[in-house]
């Protein structure tokens, strides 16, 4: 059991409740726990939270996001991918000439699979009419709300971006400008389609009259997405992987999505006394930094559509083959290590548990920000730009393809022992979400801190480049011994996002401890 010491500066106090909502931003918050309140579960709590959060947030997710869950239903795991496919027209001829995947514009966007995750758990798993979840999301869109200051922050950051895009700034900057903190902003679209897909319980999305607007705003474009795209999308339950760790088992959703990364990097810990180093110090950092660099290595080179991977996620999570793998850890000196061979053989985050024992993982985005910049003429969906997540090199097993799910960041995840749920978790915030798996997970078992100092800890990211960022809560010695082992410490382009936003729910013997990230907007509520 985790100790109840607060050793890090927060701006908050853990929730303790029988029914926990712990989201990244407070109304959506509300919204969840209202239907818990109302009799619902925690399937109906979340998904009326992850509506809300596509008119409260939209600066990271929106009707037209992707979507991963796992789900403890009260027996057992679940898992849901309802990331999104790529139009049949993306073929690699389309983007020949290009040295990369476009990240703005119809041909970075995928089918969206959001609205098939709300149906999806709402049939199977849902108490509540699907009708009732929509009701503060449409209200807000409809009303308005005020905006929060995190959000506002991240609004005037991207609003440069989109200047270009006249159906985008005309929708999310009407003043020509991003709204200031505790500004109004309304939109009433997205209420009518809001409204729209509750009473065709989706159906409109995939098959109806929003589909035909999507596909006409496509071919209006030059774009490649059609009404046939749309309505060949599907959700998949899905098995969820898992890795064990020190008594515990981590749990992920198996590629196309990147939590595999944080499971390789725990299995290559496995072959180290974490805890015999002091939480926070050069030698923990740098062990947890050197095990993600393997993990990404191997992750950025194999992970795809699985249909379209060269080895199993079973190869990749191989016991001998992580113990290979952990061997290339110098103590002394950061590496850059390049991918092994197995072998052969802006996102939202919200999770929710309630008092008859079901807990919800559950995340929800747009890829980076507010997405493609595309917004469907007027229905206010914002659309992903999930198709950048692909590769052009040929003969990549990510590379892009028609009808083909993408490398996915989004990752849900979980955590049990002995079979029973722990704790229900995530960190949002692009390749930043296995690396604050990893750090939720090692602080929890190895330092037995609780979540809310598991969240308000300092952190460390990988980048792409494999130069490390470090927050400044992180002490000026342990900076300069990281430098002196020759990791390249660089500052982070945007230090209130770069590092993430958790969002978690522990499990205790009589309710739960729900714990909200201080670097966001939101809060964990309970009752």
């Amino acid at each position: 059991m985790f100790t109840w010491d607060f050793p890090y500066p927060s701006q908050r106090m853990p929730v303790l409740a029988k029914n926990v909502v712990a989201t990244s931003q407070p109304l959506a918050a509300q919204a969840g726990l209202a239907m818990l309140a109302r009799g619902g579960n925690a399937v109906d709590a979340g998904l009326a939270a992850a509506i809300t959060l596509t008119v409260v947030e939209p600066t990271s997710n929106g009707i037209g996001s992707d979507v991963f869950a796992i789900l403890w239903d009260g027996q057992r795991l679940v898992g849901l991918n309802a990331s999104g496919r790529s139009p049949a027209g993306w073929t690699p001829e389309r983007f020949a000439g290009k040295s990369e995947m476009p990240s703005l514009g119809w041909d970075s966007v995928t089918v969206p699979g959001a609205v098939s995750a709300w149906i999806a758990l709402s049939k199977r798993y849902g108490k509540l009419p699907f009708e009732d979840l929509f009701e503060a999301g449409i209200g807000y869109a409809r009303e308005s709300y005020m905006v929060s200051p995190i959000t506002a922050a991240s609004w005037a950051r991207q609003a440069p971006n989109f200047k270009g895009f006249s159906e985008f700034c005309w929708t999310f900057l009407p003043k020509d400008r991003a709204p200031y903190p505790g500004e109004r902003f309304y939109c009433p679209q997205q209420a009518e389609t809001l409204e729209d897909i509750a009473s065709t319980k989706g159906e409109s999305f995939y098959r109806g009259p929003i589909a035909e607007r999507i596909a006409l705003a496509s071919r209006s474009d030059d774009g490649a997405m059609t009404e046939d795209d749309l309505a060949a999308h599907r959700a998949d339950w899905i098995e969820p992987i898992s890795i064990e760790y020190r008594g515990y088992h981590l749990h992920q959703m198996p590629p196309n999505g990147q939590g595999i990364a944080a499971l390789i990097a725990l299995g290559i810990l496995r072959h180290f006394d974490l805890a015999s180093h002091r939480a926070d110090s050069a030698d923990s950092l740098h062990l947890q930094i050197e095990a993600m660099k393997l993990a990404f290595a191997d992750v950025w080179r194999h992970v795809a559509d699985p249909a379209a991977m060269e080895v199993t996620t079973a190869q990749m999570l191989d016991a001998g083959y992580l113990a290979e793998r952990a061997k290339l850890i110098d103590m002394k000196r950061a590496q850059a290590p390049g991918p092994g061979i197995p072998k052969q053989g802006g996102t939202v985050y919200l999770t929710t548990a309630d008092e008859k024992g079901m807990m919800l993982s559950f995340i929800q985005s747009n890829y980076k920000g507010f997405g493609s910049g595309v917004v469907v003429p007027g229905t206010g969906i914002s659309l992903q730009n999930r198709g950048a997540g692909f590769v052009l090199k040929p003969g990549h097993p990510n590379q892009v393809g028609p009808r083909k799910r993408p490398f996915q960041t989004i990752i849900p995840g979980f955590l049990t022992r002995n079979g029973e749920p722990v704790m229900s978790f995530g960190v949002m915030g692009g390749s930043m979400q296995p690396q604050g798996h990893l750090q939720m997970v090692t602080r929890l078992v190895d330092y037995n801190q609780n979540p809310q100092a598991c969240s308000d800890a300092p952190r460390w990211i990988v980048n792409a480049d494999s130069t490390i960022s470090v927050e400044e809560a992180v002490p000026a010695s342990v900076r300069e011994e990281l430098t002196r082992r020759g990791h390249r410490i660089v500052s982070s382009e945007v230090a209130m996002f770069g590092f993430g936003g958790a969002q978690l729910i522990h499990r205790l013997d009589d309710g739960y401890c729900g714990a909200s990230d201080h670097r966001k907007d939101g809060c964990a509520i309970g009752f």
